[in-house]
């Protein structure tokens, strides 16, 4: 869960009670204006559901230039906190464009990666077809001898090869 905050501003500036605890009251000044200290401070925003953030391969491509550029001590990670980011995005994002990978700098489809189809499925198929296309030849060159018989025994002929 994402946790925002938001704070607010103390309207007396400057101002110090020394040694004594917090009350809101300054001695060198009357009662502060606005709420007590005790009320005072950050509200706690949450969020309902986070969401995963995501970069464009332009943004990416800035990032890794403008990292690139950096020469001073420490001004990669204040860069890197400027923006939010880990180390290890910088250092995927450099591998990739060294790599010469333009897709590794761009969003990456989510869910399962299709499997090309096996050419051995497909000569699988096509030879279970023409067997089928035999098969019922067959079938029916079985059903003609059949009727020839019948007929035959029918006329009262005899079959030669009987």
């Amino acid at each position: 869960m994402k946790v925002v905050e938001k704070k607010q501003v103390d309207e007396t500036f400057g101002e110090t009670e020394g040694a004594r605890r917090a009350t809101g009251v300054s001695p060198n000044v009357g009662p502060a204006a606005g709420p007590p200290p005790s009320t005072m401070g950050s509200e706690t925003e949450v969020v309902a559901k986070a969401q995963r953030r995501r970069f464009t391969a332009e943004y990416k491509r800035r990032i890794v230039r403008e990292a690139d550029r950096c020469t001073t001590p420490g001004a990669i990670g204040a860069l890197l906190r400027r923006e939010g980011l880990y180390s290890s995005s910088l250092t995927t994002w450099r591998a990739a464009r060294d790599r010469g990978e333009l897709e590794g700098l761009a969003p990456k489809p989510r869910g399962p990666k299709g499997v090309p189809p096996d050419p051995r499925d497909k000569k699988i198929a096509e030879q279970e077809r023409e067997l089928g296309k035999w098969r019922k030849r067959a079938e029916r060159a079985e059903a003609l001898v059949e009727v020839q018989k019948k007929v035959a025994a029918l006329l009262g002929t005899p079959l030669d090869n009987e």
